[in-house]
């Protein structure tokens, strides 16, 4: 298993210090707070540790409040909302120094037969065909005013296996583009049968590729670049089908709209076998910098 890998498992592994009340280690992203992924990955662990091992999550929905604290803790808070027959509903809120930073709530459910249908897996090349992100990155370091960027985006990287289908927003700065992006991506590793910390990685992936597509609509590189500021608002999934985060995924992003300082993402991710296994739709502040 890639070290990186170990570190992130290591990141999610909450300690428990009260009855619904788990605390979580922060370490920086690309920017100077705590990833989004991370919060979320690390609530829906807290929630999950208080259901029954047989129900599995089916879906979330967030609020980010305000920018994490990478050098303090997380208190995770849970609350028990509901023990059904079938459903079981949790809500978790993180705290740094005495305020909420980020709000979840989760729904549970034991498994039960059903109808069956699904939309079709787009068309999408070979992800073995694909540049790695050490391939690609260098290729566009003249993109970024920091040139520490593309070693910061490798290290925050480097526990998962992310291929773009397609050049990435600061790629093609200022030429617009459709507002739809695709990358592959797996953990680098293995990981144990445990169905939440695959649902937890990918709930960590989710949040570092959903907003490409706002930014490609309009030329814009992102916040990497500098000419665009933004963060997450609120972020919600849905788990259909049982799949590996250690597989190959398939996200299929798009933007259907952006309007007053706001941009809206939603995806698809797949199985390589073509299964549809999450539905993702994000909200996050995307404004150009006043001068």
């Amino acid at each position: 298993m890639h070290q990186a890998l170990e570190s992130l498992l290591d990141l999610l592994d909450l300690e428990r210090i009260e009855e619904d009340i788990f605390r979580g280690r922060s370490r920086s992203a690309v920017v100077p707070r705590v990833f989004g992924g991370q919060v979320a990955a690390q609530a829906l662990v807290a929630a999950g540790r208080t259901v029954p091992a047989e129900r599995l999550a089916h879906s979330l929905h967030a609020y980010f409040l305000r920018a994490g604290d990478p050098g303090a803790p997380i208190v995770y808070t849970v609350d028990r909302i509901r023990d059904g027959a079938s459903f079981t509903t949790r809500r978790v809120v993180a705290i740094q120094h005495g305020q909420p930073i980020f709000h979840l709530s989760a729904s549970f459910q034991r498994y039960e037969e059903g109808m069956e249908h699904q939309a079709d897996m787009p068309v999408a090349p070979d992800p073995e065909s694909l540049p790695t992100a050490a391939e690609m990155l260098p290729r566009y370091a003249s993109a970024f005013h920091d040139p520490g960027v593309v070693d910061r985006l490798l290290e925050a990287r480097a526990a998962v296996d992310l291929r773009y289908v397609d050049a990435p927003p600061w790629g093609t700065v200022g030429t617009p583009r459709e507002p739809r992006s695709q990358v592959w991506f797996r953990t680098n590793g293995k990981l144990a049968d445990d169905p939440l910390l695959h649902v937890c990685l990918a709930t960590y992936v989710s949040d570092m590729t959903l907003l490409d597509s706002v930014l490609l609509a309009h030329g814009r590189g992102g916040w990497t670049v500098g000419d665009v500021v933004g963060a997450s608002l609120d972020h919600a999934m849905w788990f259909h089908r049982p799949f590996r985060a250690d597989e190959w995924l398939l996200y299929d992003q798009e933007s259907p709209s952006a309007s007053g300082g706001r941009g809206l993402g939603q995806a698809r991710i797949y199985t390589q076998d073509g299964r549809l296994a999450i539905t993702v739709i994000q909200e996050g502040v995307v404004r150009v910098p006043r001068a």
